[in-house]
């Protein structure tokens, strides 16, 4: 047995993430939904205890022990909200954090309340991506319109107009000569196919 198979355990594994974004999105949205739980529920604490400092006038935060269990959204709540991630674009990922960080700021909501205020942003990006496809399909689609149009504009610019070619009679010629002008209209240029 070789050296170098002996230290193979100790190697990093070179394997490339299997994971789609549409999961690394729904992970990361989900780990900020929980912290920010986590910062709401010690908020919370944090407000309980300067109210007791208050109303008792003595610090016994240093006594109080907090339990391990926090609050946890439940598990039909969770699997709602992770569907609602999937529905969020990878180039959206960052602003709906930045959102909803902006929204529990400006709120400063309890625990319970934090995934309720977390499903709103969700809503809110997932109507605002709506939005921007259908203007985007309607873009695509006035483009198609356009390329059309310039279609039948190449077409019509094959036949030149010609005002200035020496066989082209006018009215002036017509005076001059003496003669009687033919049903044609004569200030009209005239086109013709060149090929």
């Amino acid at each position: 047995m070789s050296l170098a198979s002996w230290f193979r355990w100790n190697e990093p594994p070179t394997r490339i993430s299997q994971r789609n974004p549409t999961e690394m999105v729904v992970e990361t949205l989900m780990m900020e939904l929980s912290w920010q739980i986590k910062q709401a529920e010690k908020q919370q604490r944090e407000r309980e205890n300067e109210y007791r400092k208050i109303k008792t006038g003595v610090d016994y935060g240093w006594l109080v022990s907090y339990p391990k269990q926090s609050y946890d959204i439940s598990p039909g709540e969770r699997l709602q909200l992770e569907d609602m991630c999937t529905k969020i674009h990878p180039s959206y990922c960052g602003s709906v954090i930045l959102r909803f960080r902006q929204v529990v700021a400006e709120y400063e909501p309890e625990a319970q309340e934090v995934s309720r205020l977390f499903r709103s942003v969700l809503q809110e990006a997932a109507e605002k991506i709506k939005e921007e496809e259908e203007a985007k399909k309607l873009a695509r689609q006035w483009n198609t319109k356009n390329r059309t149009s310039l279609s039948l504009t190449t077409f019509k610019s094959r036949s030149r107009i010609s005002p200035f070619i020496s066989d082209i009679k006018t009215i002036s010629e017509d005076v001059e000569r003496g003669t009687q002008p033919n049903r044609r209209v004569w200030s009209m240029p005239e086109f013709r196919n060149t090929k």
